[in-house]
């Protein structure tokens, strides 16, 4: 019998044209490249001739929406140069990007300081639902991304799906049984609650991305998996094989099959779900991530480090109905994994929202993810 973190309440834990210096960049503003100021003619023959800038539409389309809605930031500089400020609109524009940075992550952790005070029992187990409310974080990000720019370039229908099926089969476990809830009082119903609104985070994003924002959305970037399986369907590569994995090897602290099982595929999915993202990123050509986009994957990754945190101390807990501990050692081995193929995501991010300046990721790594 164990009385682990899962015990809760006496719970068994094992039961233009020409004139007046017109440009040519005009159009160039929406399509991401520059242009040239036609001199004058008839008032000053004398006027400077900037050189053309290379173009580059599918650029100035995909990235101009610095975090959503700002104009493309260098088309800006651009700009600026031409006006002779060398670059202090640009420097502006990425001033303002990292306010909202700070704005958004503030936030979010005044109310996980408020969560951790008021409604939590301050037991070691709230990482539980730290790493949930990260989660519900980033797909809110996610969304007002999606409904902001009213535009889904940059965002992988296949991470979404994995999501979707994620949060609905924890909460098919969660809602029943309490075996796997946080032992502290978040897990009365305020686990339960993030949880659900992840759920609807993430289809109302799915939906976006599928229904009113589909024209804009890049199914030639979000190619993971397609091989032999109508288009769109990849995730399938990574959703059947780990249910059958689940289904053989999972913990009892429910001592029921079902709601077992699906907490753990929940577990098992939710550590490969962001590979199709992780993969798209890989096949932009300009290695450019969109602001809010990188937001959405940190925050994801941000609640698998807490997560992971608690079951570098729990993991113990997750034995089969034969005392087995290796379903908790595959539930702390896949997280590592996802982890360790984010490091380089999580390393350029830093040093995105260190300098105030655009993502840029390598088209390749050594591990050939991003």
């Amino acid at each position: 019998m164990s009385d682990g973190p899962y015990g809760r309440h006496g719970f068994n834990a094992n039961a233009g044209g020409y004139g007046g210096g017109a440009s040519y960049g005009n159009a160039g503003a929406q399509g991401g490249g520059g242009g040239y100021a036609a001199p004058s003619y008839g008032q000053s023959y004398g006027s400077s001739y900037s050189a053309p800038a290379p173009q580059d539409s599918a650029y100035g389309s995909q990235y101009g929406a610095y975090g959503g809605g700002a104009t493309n930031d260098y088309q800006a500089k651009e700009d600026d140069n031409a006006k002779g400020h060398k670059g202090g609109g640009r420097k502006s524009i990425a001033v303002q990007a990292l306010n909202q940075n700070v704005l958004l992550w503030a936030g979010f952790f005044t109310a996980s300081l408020f969560v951790y005070f008021m409604l939590s029992g301050g037991d070691f187990s709230f990482l539980m639902t730290y790493g949930a409310m990260a989660r519900m974080f980033g797909f809110g990000i996610l969304n007002l991304k999606t409904f902001k720019s009213q535009r889904a370039t940059g965002v992988s229908i296949k991470t979404l799906q994995l999501y979707t099926l994620v949060f609905f089969f924890r909460l098919t476990s969660i809602i029943r049984h309490e075996g796997y809830l946080p032992y502290d009082k978040s897990g009365d119903w305020l686990y339960h609650f993030i949880e659900g609104m992840s759920l609807l985070f993430t289809v109302g994003a799915l939906y976006a991305c599928m229904v009113p924002f589909k024209q804009t959305y890049q199914a030639d970037l979000d190619r993971f998996g397609e091989f032999n399986v109508p288009p769109g369907y990849g995730g399938v590569y990574l959703a059947a094989p780990i249910l059958l994995l689940a289904i053989f090897v999972h913990p009892n602290l429910n001592a029921d099959f079902i709601s077992d099982t699906a907490w753990t595929y929940a577990m098992y999915l939710e550590s490969a779900a962001l590979i199709p993202q992780l993969f798209m990123f890989q096949k932009q050509a300009s290695g450019v991530v969109e602001l809010l986009t990188a937001h959405f994957v940190a925050a994801l990754g941000f609640g698998r480090v807490m997560e992971f945190f608690f079951w570098i101390y729990s993991y113990h807990e997750l034995a089969n109905s034969s005392g087995s501990k290796l379903p908790g050692y595959l539930a702390l081995f896949a997280q590592f994994v996802q982890l360790v193929l984010m490091l380089d995501f999580f390393w350029y991010y830093y040093l995105a929202v260190k300098n105030a300046t655009p993502l840029v990721l390598p088209s390749h790594t050594g591990m050939g993810i991003v």
